[in-house]
């Protein structure tokens, strides 16, 4: 590997060829100006694993840039490296290792553009961006991601002991992370920081409303999209300026119609705004979505939900109008929050959400004793076990099975139950005679 001294004056005088070629150095082994056609010109090191002996293939190794990198700093750096060689260290695979070494910021930011953002949908993606931009990468972000311990992340995670919820979401996300880079080879299979850390309990929030809510919903609804809602005026605020005859708030047809079918189909928010024209089928009585949180769905349309959607007002592609409505690119409606506001707080509902109306109209079913499997195609449920948060409410066997019982307990008491399914209580003989 015969060549010349590389000198200032050496790296100046090679000039871009064809192909990027390599001129040696005449004093250190394996040291080299790599000259590209572009005219970029690198110091390079090239050798074989000491342990290899001649049989061993070559290992190249770059330095840096030549116009960065003065001949003398390079060759300097050069010997340094020859000498731990020489020592039996493999400079080229530590480098590729301190590669895979990225920070947790690195690999979270990997794991939200490579793997979510690629195969989750956009709702979801979102979920997790806020969870690592948020929590993550603030408290985390500066570790190596193979040298993040178990004991910081339960030191994050009791730091969120305040919010339970996020604690667990943020857990069960560093989890995802660490399956992602194992199967992409940055950590070693298996290791997980987050593994074995106890996770917070959680209060499911359960809230159904009752027939007569329902009543005061409706009547709510009524009022808000033909004669408006009065306003609410706080005296200790100035209103001066408020037009008397706009005193009222109205909601369009289109925003009535998404919480009625809200009500009436047990679907998911995103599912009745986002829902196309395209996509309903009168006739069969279906909302066909191409698209949904568990994929295809078929959303079975009972003779109210109907009614809404026979009187509803074309405008579009989208059943429910957004703001660009008859607009080339239209989008749809982005969320129902202030026409919720405006009918919850008139009908009393304080505190209750739009989700709140999928499990009123999940409650109704199980209660009226349409078995759990039922419940849980209507509502688009993939696992049977998401539909187990109604079983307390279904009628069917368990409520009839506890009314006989009690009846039966009832009836021994002489607490004078009437009911065709008591079971007459044989007294013993002793009892009799007594």
């Amino acid at each position: 590997m015969a060549g010349v001294k590389l000198t200032k004056r050496t790296v100046d005088a090679a000039e871009p060829r064809a192909v990027r070629y390599v001129e040696w150095d005449s004093e250190i082994a394996g040291f080299g100006l790599r000259v590209f056609p572009s005219g970029q010109k690198s110091w390079i090191y090239e050798y074989r694993p000491s342990d290899g002996g001649r049989r061993t293939a070559k290992k190249r190794l770059t330095l840096g840039s030549a116009l960065e990198m003065t001949p003398d700093a390079a060759r300097k750096a050069i010997k340094t490296i020859a000498a731990t060689v020489r020592l039996g260290e493999d400079p080229q695979a530590d480098k590729a290792e301190n590669r895979k070494a990225m920070t947790v910021a690195e690999l979270a930011r990997e794991f939200l553009s490579s793997h979510v953002e690629a195969k989750r949908k956009a709702r979801t993606a979102g979920f997790y961006r806020d969870i690592v931009e948020r929590i993550i990468i603030p408290e985390l972000g500066t570790t190596r991601a193979k040298d993040l311990t178990r004991a910081s992340v339960a030191r994050l995670h009791l730091k969120w002991k305040h919010t339970p919820s996020q604690a667990n979401r943020m857990l069960a996300t560093i989890g995802s992370i660490y399956s992602f880079a194992a199967r992409r080879g940055f950590v070693e299979a298996g290791f997980s920081p987050s593994r074995y850390i106890e996770k917070y309990g959680e209060r499911r929030r359960e809230r159904f409303l009752t027939t007569e809510e329902l009543e005061r919903l409706g009547a709510a609804i009524r009022e808000a999209e033909t004669t408006g809602i009065a306003w609410d005026i706080d005296p200790s605020k100035k209103t001066k300026h408020v037009a008397k005859n706009r005193q009222a708030t109205v909601i369009g047809e289109h925003a009535a119609a998404a919480l009625r079918l809200l009500i009436f189909t047990g679907a998911r928010l995103r599912e009745i705004l986002h829902l196309k024209w395209a996509e309903v089928d009168l006739e069969r009585g279906l909302l066909l979505l191409s698209d949904s949180k568990t994929g295809q769905k078929a959303i079975v349309l009972n003779a109210p939900a109907l009614d809404v959607l026979n009187r509803l007002t074309r405008i579009g592609a989208y059943v429910i109008a957004g703001d660009s409505a008859g607009q080339e690119g239209e989008k749809p409606r982005s969320d129902l929050k202030r026409p919720w506001a405006v009918v919850s707080r008139q009908a009393g509902l304080e505190g209750v959400r739009i989700h709140d109306l999928r499990h009123t109209y999940a409650s109704f079913g199980a209660g009226g004793g349409l078995g759990l499997p039922i419940i849980g195609k209507l509502l688009g449920h993939s696992q049977s076990a998401t539909t187990q948060r109604y079983a307390h409410l279904d009628n069917d066997p368990l409520k009839r099975a506890a009314n006989a019982i009690g009846a039966t307990i009832a009836a021994a008491m002489g607490d004078g139950v009437q009911s065709a399914d008591v079971v007459p209580f044989k007294r013993g003989r002793k009892a009799r005679e007594g």
